[in-house]
């Protein structure tokens, strides 16, 4: 039973927490009012985003199985490691699936409609003959896409009645595409045989350090873009943070040239402390920009060149 919840990543739970950016841009944006009800769907909410992505990862462990043992540590999963059995794994597999769907059902129907999305990319994902994942590039775009159904998800937590911003989707989009780049750099990195690096990940056999580091750039360009475009729109001072923002990109991608880096496992990135603290200053400084309005950026809009 352990190596069954094992597949099922619990303890990769933590990335639902790019739920939270949808669920403050929708309080943020719309007529929010605060009841319990909000919090009994933000629960639910989170608890049925947790349970299908764990659905993704069991089908994501078993049919990887094959590759990982390729890999320097995915090699010890228990799929490729122990002697576990389809039947089960389908089971789990199913059962994941109802108790994700049945509570995102009390959430709202738009909701459950980005769950069964979220759903759909993990099938399109890891399963034949698609396998978005053995196609570079692809593979990248594909799996990041699942950044933006999670602000979806945190949106349609809060209202149902109005939908994000464009620019926010698009920008989380890439952002998310500049992780996985990012996580692929530090993979191929410690890998350090490109054969090998085919072998365990078919995408790898058409990519190199240097495609994938610019990859990345190009993923962080675009995303910060459309996030500048819906900050500035939505609130001017944003404009001060953006500096930060770059910062927050540069930092991650400084970390992933660590040997053994933690980008590789970003369940793990609690460990790096500078990078936490580094966020915490940075939402320190979007909470405060949000508060307080400051006149100057006004002026920079004001196509009144001196009141002339």
């Amino acid at each position: 039973m352990k190596n069954y919840i094992k597949i099922a990543r619990p303890d990769h739970w933590v990335k639902n927490a790019f739920i939270l950016p949808g669920v403050a841009i929708a309080i943020l944006l719309t007529d929010f009012t605060f009841s319990s009800d909000v919090i009994v769907r933000f629960v639910l909410g989170f608890m049925a985003t947790c349970f299908i992505a764990s659905a993704n990862y069991v089908i994501n462990e078993w049919l990887d199985a094959e590759f990982d043992k390729f890999h320097p540590t995915k090699k010890f999963r228990p799929v490729v490691s122990e002697n576990m059995k389809l039947g089960w794994v389908l089971f789990e597999y199913a059962l994941l699936i109802v108790l994700g769907l049945v509570l995102s059902f009390f959430v709202g129907r738009l909701f459950m409609y980005m769950e069964l999305w979220l759903l759909i990319m993990g099938v399109l994902y890891n399963v034949k003959p698609i396998r978005t994942k053995d196609i570079p590039y692809l593979d990248v775009l594909s799996e990041s896409i699942n950044n933006m159904i999670r602000l979806l998800l945190g949106w349609f937590i809060i209202t149902q009645d109005f939908q994000p911003p464009i620019s926010i989707l698009i920008g989380y989009w890439f952002a998310g595409a500049f992780l996985m780049a990012t996580k692929r750099f530090a993979e191929y990195r410690m890998i350090g045989d490109p054969s090998v690096a085919g072998l365990y990940r078919k995408s790898f056999a058409h990519y190199t350090e240097t495609s994938l580091l610019v990859s990345s750039f190009f993923y962080a360009m675009c995303a910060t873009f459309f996030i500048g475009v819906f900050m500035i729109k939505y609130r001017m001072e944003y404009i001060i943070a953006m500096p930060f923002v770059f910062g927050l990109f540069c930092f991650y991608l400084y970390i992933a040239f660590k040997p053994d880096s933690a980008v590789q496992k970003p369940e793990k990135l609690y460990k790096e402390k500078s990078l936490l603290a580094y966020i915490a200053i940075l939402t320190i400084i979007l909470l405060v920009l949000t508060i307080v309005d400051i006149p100057m950026p006004d002026y920079w809009v004001n196509p009144t060149l001196f009141g002339v």
